[in-house]
């Protein structure tokens, strides 16, 4: 069932901030867009879609919507990348070899070096092309300069002044050779100091049509480097109008497809069904419970968000379609489930290791260090397809019984029994199936911990960790500030639209 948001409850709450800096924003992140977009990775892609439900009957659109609306998620993605991701760069674009574009581009490029070789070896020289490719050098290099650059600004302006680059060839005084040099001197001034070999390379070359070309190649790379530069620049501005700008940009995307939060709508209301009927008490935690005025408890919102985010860690997403407002960060939350998944099955096998070895075994910190070590490098491939669990648990278990006899030996405690060997390796194997008693503790105290430390505010020091988890308790605690920054930003900006559609959830609960 689909609820339709009332969207001018929603643009009232997203209008926090000036129109100007809005406006900054969005030219910042447009502007931008060209040379960026082809550097986001498909974060926001999602496995095959099912079919989506209709909260009114379907209708036709132009193809000059689909462009918009198309132009908007991507920028609306752009920026929320690089916000969300503090490593976000652009990388240089590298076609696949033996691909055809790649092919295409050699053969255009050759041609057009050829033709440039064929010229500058005529007698006289024509040197229509060169100065042409001086103009567009000359372009890069003032486009790399800052305001206060004036005294470069002048010198590129003077030396590659083209009116009298022309006059020089026609009257057969053009010296190449000269200014290449200025050239490759002001890209040595102007580049990151990645790229001095680079350009210190360019010196070398003497003859001027691959001097020219590899010009341009370590131009190319100093674009990038221009481009990533005015990300970091204005990452901090992003961070400040991010959310507005995300918020009116999926605005502008639900006006124009309204039924954009379809798949929103049932996840919150599975959300809302799962804390009343309690259906998942033993792998999700439940809480969230507020008294009501009648007989029947009544849910937070606020509680029936947090769960909803927890179960985006139990999704399959092999299966169900993304909730629409979480989609960009997909990837992300996928992510975090595998982590969160090998921490289960590493959390279990210590939890059983030292239940079943001589008491104060665990409180070795280093044997208990170097044990979680050795199962998480076997644990390292986890998600891959050729990873089989159940055989890597009998590894498991044959080295921790070893690390176990070992330690128990250095310590001058009762050696490890086979009996004992065979009851430890026989539980760590066990661990293996989903539905494993040990597996469903450690994984519903791990959610709790989460759920706690979003029902906290986020707040300093975290909360203490459930029983067993001492050992993986770093691990955790990281995967918890991960997960609590993602929903604390999904929040800010999609909480209008959250809050209206609970609303009706709630009311009919």
């Amino acid at each position: 069932m689909s609820e339709n948001l009332d969207k001018s409850n929603v643009n009232e709450a997203g209008k926090s901030k000036s129109n100007d800096s809005e406006e900054g924003l969005e030219d910042a992140v447009e502007g931008a867009d060209e040379a960026l977009q082809k550097a986001i990775k498909s974060d926001s892609s999602s496995p095959q879609r099912v079919q989506r439900p209709h909260s009114s009957p379907p209708r036709f659109v132009t193809v000059e919507e689909l462009l918009e609306t198309a132009r908007g998620v991507t920028n609306m993605a752009l920026a929320h990348e690089i916000v969300v991701n503090g490593d976000f760069q652009i990388k240089p674009v590298e076609l696949p070899e033996n691909s055809l574009k790649k092919r295409v581009k050699e053969i255009v490029h050759k041609a057009f070096w050829d033709c440039l070789s064929v010229q500058l070896s005529e007698d006289p020289p024509a040197y229509d092309h060169a100065i042409k490719l001086v103009g567009e050098i000359k372009e890069t290099l003032l486009s790399f300069l800052l305001p206060g650059h004036t005294r470069l600004r002048n010198q590129i302006t003077e030396v590659l002044d083209l009116d009298l680059i022309k006059q020089e060839a026609e009257n057969g005084a053009l010296d190449i050779s000269r200014l290449a040099e200025f050239i490759i001197g002001m890209m040595g001034t102007l580049c990151a100091p990645a790229r001095d070999e680079e350009v210190k390379k360019l010196k070398d070359i003497k003859e001027i049509v691959p001097l020219f070309r590899e010009i341009f190649s370590v131009l190319d790379l100093m674009k990038v480097d221009m481009a990533n530069f005015a990300i970091s620049s204005i990452r901090p501005h992003l961070m400040q109008q991010s959310v507005e700008y995300e918020r009116k940009k999926f605005q502008e995307i639900l006006e124009r497809q309204p039924n954009s939060l379809d798949f929103v709508t049932q996840w919150l209301e599975e959300a809302s069904e799962d804390l009343m009927t309690q259906k998942y008490k033993h792998a999700l935690p439940v809480g969230g419970m507020a008294a009501g005025s009648g007989d029947m408890p009544r849910l937070s919102p606020v509680a029936v968000q947090n769960y909803a985010y927890l179960k985006l860690l139990k999704w399959d997403h092999l299966q169900r379609p993304f909730p629409e407002t979480v989609l960009m960060d997909q990837s992300r939350f996928h992510e975090l489930q595998l982590q969160l998944e090998q921490l289960t099955i590493l959390g279990a096998v210590l939890l059983v290791t030292f239940s079943m070895a001589a008491p104060g075994i665990s409180s070795q910190a280093d044997f208990a260090e170097k044990l979680k070590m050795i199962v998480k490098i076997l644990l390292t491939d986890m998600h891959l397809p050729s990873f089989h669990l159940k055989d890597v648990l009998t590894t498991i278990g044959e080295k921790v019984c070893l690390e176990v006899s070992s330690c128990l030996s250095l310590c001058g405690s009762s050696p490890f029994t086979t009996d004992k060997e065979t009851v430890l390796k026989g539980q760590i194997q066990a661990v293996a199936s989903p539905d494993d008693p040990i597996r469903r503790i450690m994984e519903s105290r791990i959610l709790t911990f989460l759920e706690t430390y979003l029902a906290s505010g986020h707040q300093k020091p975290l909360p203490t960790v459930p029983g067993g988890l001492s050992p993986v308790q770093r691990e955790l605690e990281e995967v918890a500030i991960k997960f609590a920054r993602l929903v604390n930003y999904n929040k800010m900006v999609f909480c209008p639209y959250y809050d209206a559609i609970l609303s009706k959830i709630l009311v009919r609960s």
